[in-house]
């Protein structure tokens, strides 16, 4: 119990407190009322200066942050870094990665991804070694030997040998394999010297042969306990392809969709590529069942490029594409067949060629594109412009065709000889570009009183046509390659019904011209070989076998993303990849090189 003495005491505690108190607070609220209060008054009476010192600051900062600004820009850029996936889209299905079997444009791009070869094209369209380090032509030009790269791999981490490559060409050969290759390697021997060193004898000289070490080598180790007549159909080809290229095979998905299905394949970096890591980590290659569903894919951003079409897509942000337009080493040409009554005449072809004007005709196609003149292109050894077909005179048109007896009806305007009128039919593809080339051709020839026919015809009946040769005049693009060596197209045998191939689709038939390609195919010599080509390419002229019109495009749209894919020309749409290793998606603020 508190006694009261206690109590008196805390009271007296509690005012002396209180005082203190109300002391502190008088002093507080009178220095407030010196120091803040009465200062702030003289604040407002210099308060242009101070704003002017506030606004100072200000604009220093502002300046400062400015500056750093222009300067990381000056030193700092986007760059380019590794990483991220690529997904390419295309029309078609995937069925089969195997180099041996791969036709479809979808095939062809699996397996470039996945398998290398001995030799390779760059973006200039040059042969490079790929998995060959080099090769030596024996002097008789019939033995070409072939070493290997050291260290090479199957991306299971076994080793790339000598073995591989003469499995590869003798699977090829093998009739039991039934690849569509197989026609271009018979009579060549292939044998193995050591684990590096390969040997392939030919039964004559051939200077085009290295542009045939350029399908993809496949694994003995696992293709070679596979029965040949089994092989086209293995799991290998299309659900565990082993191969060596920049990429390595990681899945398959198949999905359907409104229209059909469409396929997922998808691959990884292969870290150890000998070609150097890809920049990329993942690609992706999707197909889908027609150029629609390709298209809104694209717009819906599922891909990140189209492959195959023949024009730009309407719709597309052009600030967020880049559109390449590379042109392909084949011609597109009107072949007669000069074997048909009217067209077997040469002067019938003669008058026809030089009665068309082709910047007009090539000016249909609304992009840009390089002319040809000749059988051979302008890269091609042996290209002599002295020999460029003429064009471009509907004066003289009309004389060369006067002296060949067709006169012009005065009431049809149409050329009659014997009762007979000037006509024949023309074989057209049915995409847009062939089209419009196919319409203009008509106009230009009926203004030289030629009456032309004109047939469209889908991909399907078009290629039944042209393997029969049932056509007067054919609109066609066949593929050249980088060698000049064209006997497949232009020499006498090749039209013939007992050809294999039957390739020369206007059934030209020149003695002349047969001989020449024959010396300038077996020499390796750059300058012999224009010279033996020389006496072709006259008679061809004089012989008009076909109009000569342009070399195709390979229209390659990409987003603005991508970056490190560049090309001059090409030798078909699967050489895209030569760079793929150096593709990127992605970049980050980097201080400048």
């Amino acid at each position: 119990m508190i006694d009261r003495r206690t109590k008196l005491r805390w009271r007296r505690s509690v005012r002396r407190r209180q005082k203190q108190a109300l002391e502190i607070g008088l002093v507080t609220e009178e220095n407030l009322d010196r120091y803040v209060f009465k200062r702030l008054i003289r604040l407002v009476a210099v308060r242009r200066f101070v704003s002017a010192w506030f606004g100072l600051i200000l604009v220093t900062i502002l300046a400062l942050a400015l500056q750093v600004q222009s300067l990381s820009s000056y030193y700092l850029a986007n760059q380019p870094i590794a990483g991220g996936q690529f997904r390419e889209g295309m029309v078609g299905s995937f069925t089969n990665a195997n180099p041996l079997y791969a036709q479809t444009e979808v095939d062809r791009a699996v397996s470039r991804l996945i398998f290398s070869s001995l030799f390779s094209y760059d973006v200039k369209g040059d042969l490079v070694p790929d998995l060959a380090e080099s090769y030596i032509l024996d002097p008789t030009e019939t033995i070409y030997t072939v070493k290997l790269k050291p260290g090479l791999s199957w991306h299971d981490g076994r080793p790339i040998t000598a073995k591989d490559v003469v499995f590869t060409y003798t699977a090829i050969q093998n009739p039991l394999t039934r690849s569509y290759l197989s026609s271009s390697w018979k009579g060549v021997e292939v044998s193995e010297v050591d684990e590096r060193t390969v040997n392939f004898k030919l039964a004559n000289a051939l200077s085009a042969f290295p542009q045939s070490l350029t399908t993809g080598i496949v694994p003995a180790h696992i293709l070679s306990e596979i029965e040949p007549s089994q092989l086209r159909s293995a799991p290998f080809n299309n659900q565990r392809p082993v191969g060596s290229g920049p990429f390595s095979f990681q899945a398959l998905e198949i999905e359907r969709i409104d229209k059909g299905s469409m396929a997922r394949v998808a691959l990884r970096a292969n870290t150890g590529f000998h070609g150097g890591v890809p920049q990329l980590d993942r690609f992706l290659v999707m197909s889908y069942p027609d150029e629609e569903t390709l298209i809104e894919a694209f717009k819906d951003n599922e891909v990140d490029s189209l492959v195959g079409l023949d024009e730009v897509p309407a719709g597309l942000d052009t600030q967020k594409i880049v559109a390449h337009n590379i042109p392909l080493t084949s011609e597109v040409m009107v072949f007669f067949k000069n074997s048909q009554e009217l067209l077997k005449d040469p002067l019938v072809r003669k008058g026809l060629v030089l009665g068309v004007d082709k910047q007009e005709l090539l000016n249909v196609l609304g992009y840009p594109v390089l002319s040809v003149n000749e059988p051979l292109l302008r890269s091609q050894v042996g290209y002599n412009k002295a020999y460029a077909q003429v064009t471009g005179n509907k004066v003289e048109a009309a004389k060369v065709l006067d002296q060949a007896g067709w006169l012009a009806n005065p009431n049809t305007k149409i050329r009659e000889k014997a009762g007979q009128k000037l006509g024949f039919k023309l074989y057209s593809a049915t995409s847009k570009d062939f089209k419009a080339l196919s319409e203009n051709l008509k106009q230009q020839w009926l203004d030289l009183g030629v009456e032309v026919e004109i047939v469209y015809q889908d991909e399907e009946e078009l290629q039944s046509t042209v393997s029969g040769h049932s056509y007067d005049a054919l609109l066609y693009g066949i593929a050249v390659g980088s060698d000049p060596d064209v006997y497949a197209y232009w020499h006498g045998s090749q039209g013939d019904v007992r050809s294999e191939t039957r390739l020369n689709l206007s059934e030209y038939k020149s003695a002349v011209a047969d001989k020449a390609l024959e010396a300038g195919r077996t020499r390796s010599d750059k300058e012999n070989r224009a010279i033996k080509y020389r006496p072709f390419l006259d008679a061809w002229r004089n012989d008009n076998p076909a109009l000569a019109l342009y070399q195709p495009r390979f229209l390659y749209i990409t987003t603005a993303e991508l970056n490190g894919f560049t090309f001059d020309i090409t030798h078909s749409s699967a050489d895209r990849y030569a760079t793929v290793s150096d593709w990127t998606v992605r970049t980050k603020l980097q201080k400048k090189m």
